[in-house]
Formats: C-alpha cells, structure tokens, sequence
C-alpha cells in the first residue's frame, strides 16, 4: 500500500498497480485482495491504492510506475449504486469504506480512476474491470443519466476491460506484457482496435455474432433487447465473439474466458488472506463484518433472472470447489485471532448450488435459464452432498455454529426434502433469507424466477420443520416494487397476501435498472424478451407508489378491520382497488395522498 510496505518486502517497485473504489480488505470476497493474491501466488510484485484522492495523481502515484500495467476496478457495487438510492437520492453511508462514510469514491469511478492513471503514467496499459466495467462492456442504459452510454472501454479510454471472473485473463495480461505479447484476443477480455492499426484476425471458424450498434440502439431502443440477450448467450456458450460498433469505431469481445477448475479454485482460496482490513486503518470497514468468517464454496449461478448480474458476470455454469479446501477453510477460520465460534456462511452466488453441474454441452443450450421455467432435466445438483459437508464443517473442533445466509433457491430445495430438512433444523440461525420476490405470476415470469406456490410450498415446510426441530424461526422474504411489467394491482395483490399472514415485509427494494441486465433492457425497450410491449413504471412518482403500497395497504387492512383474501392473488374489491395512474400528475398526487396517510398515522 505504501513505500514503507515495499522496503519492508524487499521490493524495489512492482509490476501491477490494482486501483480499487473499496478499501483494501485482504479477503477473499474483495476483488483487489483476490486478484493481488493470485498475481503474487504466480510470482508478480502487487500493489494496491485503494480509494484515491481523484483531484491529485499523487496517490496513485504513491508507489512509482508499475512495470507492466495498471489494473482498475470502482468495487464491489456500481460506483453509481453505491451512491444513489432507487430514487436516486445520495446514500448517506458506504460499507465498503472505514468507518461506513460516504464520499470515498468518486461518482463513475471506473472513468475517474483510469483517466488519473493515463496521466500519472502515459503510455502505461490501463486494464479496468470488476462489476461496473463488466457490465458496461457494450452499450447500456444508464439510470442516472437516463440516458444509453457506450461501452466504457470507449469512455475511459483504457487498453482492455476484464468481464466477467477475472483469475485467467489479468494473469495473461502480465505474462503477455512481460514477454512483449499483443493483448488483443484474450478470453474474458474486451478491445477496440485503432482506427489507424491493423484490423484485427478472428481466429479460424470463429462464430462471432455482430450486436446492433450503438447508433442503431439510440434509434431503436428495442435493439437494447437484442444486444442484452446475444451477450447473455455468449456467456453461457463460452465460445462465441462479440462485435458492436460506435461511430464506426469497434468495441470486441472475446469469449469469456472458462471457470476456474476446482484444483485452481482451491488453490486460490487457499493463499493466505489475513481476512483483515489493512493495518493503515483507525474505523472498521462494515462490510468486513458481515463476511469476515463466510466461506465461498462456489461460483456462478443457474438461475439466470432477468435482474440479476451474475448471469452477465460469473455466468450459469456453477464452479466449485472440493469438500476437502473448505473444510481446511474452516480449520484454518478457527484459528483466527477475531473468531468466536461462528461461521456466518458456506455458499456462493445461491447456497445449495454447490457441486451442480449440466449433464448435457452448454454450448448447445438454448435456454435463458436452468431453473426456468422448470428446472432443467440436464442440471444436476447434489444437495445431499452438501448437507454431508455443512455436518462436517460444524462437527470441526472450535466451530460452535455453521450458517447457511447465502442465496437459496427454494425451487430448488424443495426438489430434495431431506436437505431441505436438515437444513432448516440445523443451519439456519433464526432468520432465513428467501428471494419470492414478487407473487404475480406474470411479472415472475418476467424475472424468471420460480411460482409463487413453491415459494408458499417451503414456507410451510420452513414452519413445520422449525416446530419439529423446537425452534423459533422466521423467513425474510426480498421482494421487488416496479419492475417492468409489474402494475399496481400487481403490488396490491402481493400486499393483501402478506397482509393476510400479518407480514410487513421489511426486505422490499424497488427495481434500480442496473447496466447490461435483461430487466433493464426491459425498462428501457418497454419490451419482454419476445418483443411484447409491457407496462413500465417509469416516474420516480409511480414507482414510489408502488414501494409504498405494501406497507400502506397492510396497515390500511388492519386499521380498517377488512377481510383479508387467503389466495395471494386476490381480485382487489372497488373499495380497496388502485387503478394505474393515467398521467404523470396523477402518479405524483397518489404518492403525496399516500405520504400524507403514512404521516398522519406516525
């Protein structure tokens, strides 16, 4: 991090520079911790700046020119998501940084942070990745703005992005800078070549899938769809190649490059992370905290929703790695200065995908997701296998607890009664986080995620097994307002339905477009992914509206003493019915009604 480090290293400068917007946490849930561990592991002097003064090069400058190259990345979320609301109000706290304060990254940090680095060092390669350049890839909408930006490698002007789970492609990077390779062609890696250098040679019988352009997208919104859906299945084909172009300019996308094997993926998690936040610091980092002592036992998920980046990021082939690494994890977590007894997670991207694999070539696949709109015969999850693990785990010597707080998808629980048994009875630490998000069946279908029934299935399992197992325990659920497509009569039957349970969901986010999703694309098309108009919430007036009908229409119900519908998609009654606002005015003088009803009742 700093000179003073380096002398004590015995290093006289380093060969990669990794830039990053989140403090440094040398842990293997931050990208900049994992990444440097990976490059030092293969023999390269590592570097880390973590949260830059954006109005000086000196920080960036701290520990001198890095031999090969520069790496960037804005952190664990969007720079733009970690500073604005649904409603886009500034966020007033930052987990990612010491002491929870905002205003530690600059707004678009990934731009910010790759222009302070082509003027503190010219002629250096400047790679950027992480979430917000992967998912900024190709052309995008951006709810901030309102606006469709193009690719960010065009906007920042730096050499290459990494997309995606970026182990293989930054170790290329530096064996090809240091050997006097060419970087163009890398798995897992975007490029523009110069209008002015040669054209660059797809290798031979390369499928390669030409995006509508940037021009053609801001003429046709529609095309967002297109393009949104073609980079999804280049993702799961893992061999196909991407062109668009902006202002006659190509931006080139490499097939992604493939998942870590489980020997590599246990040869990462085994380097040795400290688990702490850098000793430079007086404030504890709040994200450390949640994650300190989890354990990552896998990457990637089959879900495949509609507003999740992951399908875009690590993709829907599951990578995982052996019982034997995560168990010596554990041991290894037990030992630690700061633990006390706990192991807040075993899990990935969801909890019980861990060891699934696809039966059949993925590069055949046509479908968008292997759980939707049924699990898929092909995907082969071993559930009984990782109950045996998560048993061992908690039997290890010093570990009082194991929790599972990942992800799970209930859908597939359900599939699988004695894990879904052993799980609830002996893994869950009071509260389980389940995902329903919604209880429309026609805006689940939207997101693809599963119906509402097999939400309400495990909810009765969740209950009978916790009464058998002699415990108190409760479902979170997560639930999402204004989602394209989804109405206020949709919101208000997914109120009455918790209503009807005296739930007041806690957990309720409203729909925030998101760079490269298919539900983004949604937003901004108006369109489903078969090109069918849909009903979007658009205004912040309507989709506040919506947020606010579940905990308005609950306390209305009980307040009014009404009969509450047991179905959980009730036909409103005209008394209580909420028509979708035909006007903008309209939207915002039934959000101040509704204001003014919550006030009035605190």
């Amino acid at each position: 991090m700093d000179r003073d480090e380096m002398r004590r290293t015995g290093w006289n400068g380093i060969d990669v520079l990794i830039v990053t917007g989140d403090a440094y946490v040398d842990h293997p849930s931050f990208g900049a911790a994992l990444l440097g561990r990976w490059l030092a592991h293969h023999g390269f002097r590592v570097g880390i700046v973590a949260q830059p003064r954006w109005d000086t090069t000196a920080d960036v400058a701290r520990l001198g020119r890095p031999r090969l190259f520069a790496g960037v990345t804005a952190g664990a979320l969007d720079s733009m998501l970690a500073h604005y609301t649904a409603f886009r109000k500034k966020r007033s706290d930052d987990a990612y940084t010491p002491g929870g304060r905002s205003g530690a990254r600059p707004e678009r940090a990934t731009m910010v942070y790759a222009s302070l680095l082509k003027n503190a060092f010219p002629g250096l390669p400047v790679v950027i990745g992480g979430i917000e350049a992967s998912l900024r890839r190709a052309s995008h909408y951006d709810f901030w703005s309102d606006k469709l930006r193009r690719s960010i490698l065009l906007d920042s002007k730096a050499d290459l992005i990494v997309y995606g789970m970026a182990e293989r492609a930054v170790l290329e990077i530096a064996r090809r800078l240091a050997s006097g390779s060419a970087l163009q062609g890398i798995p897992g890696a975007v490029f523009a070549p110069r209008r002015s250098g040669p054209a660059f040679s797809f290798p031979e019988r390369a499928r390669v899938v030409r995006l509508p352009s940037h021009e053609e997208i801001l003429d046709d919104p529609r095309k967002l769809m297109d393009a949104t859906l073609a980079l999804e299945r280049q993702m799961h084909d893992g061999a196909s190649w991407a062109i668009q172009s902006s202002a006659g300019r190509d931006v080139i996308i490499a097939p992604p490059a493939p998942p870590l094997s489980t020997s590599e993926l246990d040869l990462l998690y085994s380097l040795p992370f400290t688990r702490l936040a850098h000793p430079s610091y007086h404030d504890p980092v709040p994200a450390l905290s949640m994650i300190q002592f989890s354990i990552t036992s896998h990457r990637g998920c089959a879900g495949g929703c509609t507003f999740c980046s992951l399908a875009l990021h690590q993709g829907r082939r599951i990578a995982s790695r052996g019982a034997d690494s995560i168990i010596a994890e554990a041991r290894r977590l037990a030992e630690h200065g700061d633990f006390k007894g706990s192991i807040t997670d075993v899990g990935g991207p969801s909890a019980n995908m861990w060891g699934a694999a696809c039966a059949s070539d993925p590069a055949q696949c046509r479908r968008a997701s292997c759980l939707h709109p049924k699990i898929c015969a092909s995907f082969q999850a071993n559930q009984a296998a990782q109950l045996k693990l998560l048993r061992t785990v908690a039997r290890l010597h010093g570990i009082k607890h194991v929790r599972v707080a990942s992800g799970l998808r209930h859908d597939l629980a359900l599939t699988d009664d004695a894990y879904a048994q052993g799980l609830i009875a002996g893994f869950v630490g009071g509260q389980l986080k389940l995902a329903p998000e919604h209880a429309s069946e026609r805006v689940l279908r939207l997101m693809r995620k599963p119906s509402f029934r097999s939400f309400t299935l495990f909810l009765e399992k969740f209950e009978a097994c916790s009464r058998e197992s002699g415990k108190e325990q409760y479902i979170v659920p997560y639930l999402i307002s204004a989602f394209p497509g989804c109405t206020g009569r949709d919101m208000e039957a997914l109120a009455r339905w918790f209503a009807s349970r005296g739930w007041k969901p806690r957990q309720v986010q409203c729909f925030i477009p998101t760079p490269g999703t298919v539900a983004t694309a949604m937003y901004y098309a108006g369109i489903d992914t078969q090109g069918k108009s849909i009903h979007v919430p658009r205004s912040d007036a309507e989709r506040r509206l919506q947020h606010q009908m579940l905990t308005d229409l609950i306390t209305e119900s009980a307040a009014d003493d009404r009969p509450l519908a047991p179905s959980p998609f009730p036909r409103p009654s005209p008394r209580s019915r909420i028509r979708r606002p035909a006007t903008a005015g309209a939207c915002r003088r039934n959000a101040a009604r509704a204001t003014a009803r919550t006030r009035s009742r605190q």
